[in-house]
């Protein structure tokens, strides 16, 4: 009988331990998939890529006998050799291989060329081959940065006191209302696929007093733009006992500001690889909505067509006001009409016109949706029934406020706009692992 008693250490080494100093001269043992192989006639050179990065191998006939015709690229193994320093391989080492041992092959030539730098394909292909293409290593790279945003989240609020919370994407009602609900048929009886986990923040807030959640989404909005999914990962988090949704925006600089240090200390490699300059956090400017689309107006000579809402040309355009006025890549527009936002948006008490809500602008795109809500259950009646609205599928939900809930507020971040625009790419869908919209299920 066998009994586990933790990880088990492995006789082959991960990368940053064969690109330290001390592996030269050791003879070491490793193992990875075949990126690409150039053979130079009597030495070629395998380039092993790991999790890491990759690993330049030198394969020299004389010594090993093996042929650099049995190497193809996909193949997985296990090598062993010498490592040596070398200034030109990847990380200043290689590895002289000296024994081969090949773990599987791949059974077709690999359809696009993931070893180039730049695969040069259309973003079509790139989707449609996704499980392949996501080997190039600039592609890696964008999920590793994402990785780091996630981290940056969700070790900045567990500093912060937030508990992390799970709430169910299966429900009777939606949170945000309108007509853009999946609807399913659950055991013969309605239901939908969650907006948001705006609901459970909020009960949640009653329990924890502040929560927060990296989750899927659902919005059936038939949109075919550069910027919309109908599936996306949203950064929530929910907070009570505030004096005000300025505490919201306050929170999110704070969120912003760990995400930037952690990614320049742990992801520079991946930052380099896609040339990244990191935006700055240490201030982020903050304007009333109708002020922001007066001012992007007046500078650019743009009438304002739509006095409840930002067009994307007008976020584009008042990112450039506040990156040109005063360098700041983020901006918060605060007081947006109530009458687009959701029933739970708090009202300004001096002008109902308006809410205590804001929306974070990142390089011309909004990334993030907050604000304050009603916390007073005749309150949130009153909006209810002020909207038209009915309070079916919403009991659980008005429980909590039935039985007391804090001032609270909170904010959602779009994940994978946050990393396009973080990265410089121009469609959300290159920044997401898996895309799903209008035309898109598979793979």
């Amino acid at each position: 009988m066998e009994f586990l008693s933790g990880v088990k250490e492995k006789e082959t080494w991960e990368l940053s331990a064969l690109l330290a100093e001390d592996a030269a001269g050791r003879m070491v043992k490793t193992n990875g998939a075949v990126h690409a192989v150039r053979d130079m006639g009597s030495v070629a050179f395998v380039m092993l890529r790991k999790r890491e990065g990759l690993l330049q191998c030198v394969l020299e006939k004389s010594e090993t006998g093996i042929s650099a015709k049995d190497f193809k690229e996909g193949q997985t193994l296990e090598a062993c050799g010498v490592m040596q320093k070398n200034e030109k391989a990847c990380g200043g080492m290689e590895m002289l291989l000296r024994e081969v041992k090949i773990l599987s092959q791949p059974a077709e030539a690999m359809p696009i060329p993931v070893s180039k730098w730049k695969m040069n394909i259309s973003l079509e292909t790139n989707l449609d081959m996704r499980p392949i293409s996501l080997r190039n290593l600039r592609e890696r790279a964008k999920f590793k940065i994402q990785e780091g945003v996630v981290r940056g989240f969700r070790e900045f609020l567990s500093a912060q006191g937030f508990t992390e919370i799970h709430t169910p994407k299966i429900g009777a009602k939606g949170a945000e209302g309108g007509a853009n609900i999946f609807k399913l048929e659950y055991f013969h009886r309605p239901a939908v696929l969650q907006q948001s986990p705006q609901f459970y923040k909020q009960m949640m807030v009653g329990v924890f007093d502040r929560v927060f959640e990296t989750a899927p989404v659902f919005r059936a909005e038939k949109h075919n733009t550069k910027r919309h999914l109908n599936e996306y990962t949203s950064l929530d988090f929910e907070m009570g006992y505030i004096d005000g949704f300025e505490d919201i925006m306050a929170m999110e600089t704070g969120v912003l500001q760990n995400i930037m240090r952690l990614l320049e200390e742990q992801y520079g490699k991946e930052l380099a690889l896609l040339e990244v300059t990191l935006p700055k956090t240490e201030q982020i400017p903050c304007v009333r909505f109708d002020e922001a689309k007066r001012l992007a107006a007046e500078k650019y000579d743009r009438p304002i067509r739509n006095p409840y809402d930002l067009e994307p040309e007008e976020e584009i355009l008042i990112s450039r006001y506040f990156k040109e006025e005063y360098d700041a890549d983020f901006v918060f527009v605060t007081h947006y009409p109530s009458k687009k936002r959701p029933f739970y948006a708090m009202d300004d008490p001096s002008d109902k016109t308006f809410t205590l809500s804001f929306d974070c602008l990142f390089r011309g795109m909004e990334i993030t949706t907050g604000g304050q809500r009603i916390h007073d259950y005749k309150m949130l009646l009153e909006k209810i029934a002020a909207r038209g609205m009915t309070e079916e599928g919403m009991d659980a939900y008005l429980m909590a406020f039935k039985h007391g809930m804090p001032p609270h507020g909170g904010l959602g971040i779009g994940l994978e706009r946050l990393t396009m625009k973080l990265i410089g790419e121009d469609n959300v869908r290159e920044t997401t692992l898996f895309p799903r919209d209008m035309s898109r299920l598979e793979p």
